[in-house]
């Protein structure tokens, strides 16, 4: 029998936060602690039934979820080594999906995927879903669906503390600029910055660590990324300018599974206060302010 979820929205910010910090572990499966009750944690606002999408069923025939995360991105999406824990903003938005779902935090499988990788990811099934700073464009709609957007952010400059040549994208000529092979940022700078010299690597970390190290000038991709690498080298690195792009993130989903990516955006749309108190506990640690964008359902 199809099981009938309700669509939850009161208490899932706590269910949801409680988790912050939790998730991880071996193989990279969250703990229980704060959501061992499941969807008996939350009140029901709205009737949603997932008729007829093989994502969910796969789901539920596999008992858990399997979502594609970064593991690099601190505030965001973050894997701290010694502790095996997961923090950050995509980390508990991907929960709260989960948990709206009806899987409990044991029941979740985190993999790191990278930039270059989540449309396959999620072609091959890999992944159920993906929630990692990953830009709603046209070219990965051929392949795949996004629920969202759930975050708006812009393109942005990370450089050294000391660097006073680059103050913002007009002084990129000549400069050396790094990112993650695939990603929307890199390929902007390619099109619209020809006098721009690239470096890409895997993972932002790769390129922060290459700006650290005096290997390139500057690495750019979404400002809200680079604020928390800022954050945590505070005294080596700066973000400088504003944001030179307007960027939307939305989840990953598998192309045609609108059931699944209707219940998203209903349980976005529907969420209360939920993505502010997500929000503030981790991004907002930054003292940065942001709204929740409207859901477009794509």
């Amino acid at each position: 029998m199809r099981k009938r979820l309700m669509f939850i929205t009161a208490g899932v910010a706590a269910a949801a936060l409680a988790l912050s910090g939790c998730s991880g572990g071996d193989a990279g499966t969250g703990s229980t602690d704060g959501a061992s009750d499941g969807g008996a944690l939350f009140e029901v606002a709205t009737d949603v039934q997932l008729e007829g999408s093989p994502t969910y069923d796969a789901m539920v025939k596999a008992d858990k979820v399997r979502i594609g995360v970064k593991e690099d991105q601190p505030g965001l999406g973050y894997l701290d080594a010694a502790t095996g824990e997961r923090s950050g903003f995509d980390v508990e938005m991907a929960t709260w999906i989960a948990a709206s779902l009806g899987f409990d935090a044991d029941k979740i499988e985190f993999k790191a995927i990278p930039s270059a990788n989540r449309e396959s990811a999620i072609v091959n099934g890999d992944i159920d879903y993906y929630v990692g700073t990953y830009s709603i464009t046209d070219k990965r709609k051929e392949q795949i669906d996004f629920a969202g957007p759930y975050f708006e952010t812009g393109q942005g400059l990370l450089v050294a503390a000391d660097n006073d040549d680059i103050k913002g994208e007009d002084d990129l000529a000549g400069k050396t600029v790094c990112s993650a092979t695939g990603s929307t940022p890199i390929q902007n700078i390619k099109d619209n910055f020809p006098d721009t010299k690239t470096e890409e690597f895997d993972t932002y970390s790769q390129c922060v660590e290459a700006l650290n190290d005096g290997k390139v000038d500057a690495v750019t991709t979404d400002q809200a990324i680079l604020i928390g690498y800022a954050a945590q080298f505070p005294d080596d690195l700066k973000v400088v300018g504003e944001p030179f792009s307007t960027e939307l993130y939305g989840i990953g989903l598998p192309k045609g599974d609108d059931a699944l990516r209707h219940f998203i955006n209903t349980m976005f749309t529907n969420g209360g206060d939920t993505w502010t108190k997500i929000y503030d506990a981790t991004l907002g640690a930054s003292g940065t302010k942001v709204t929740q964008p409207a859901v477009d359902d794509y």
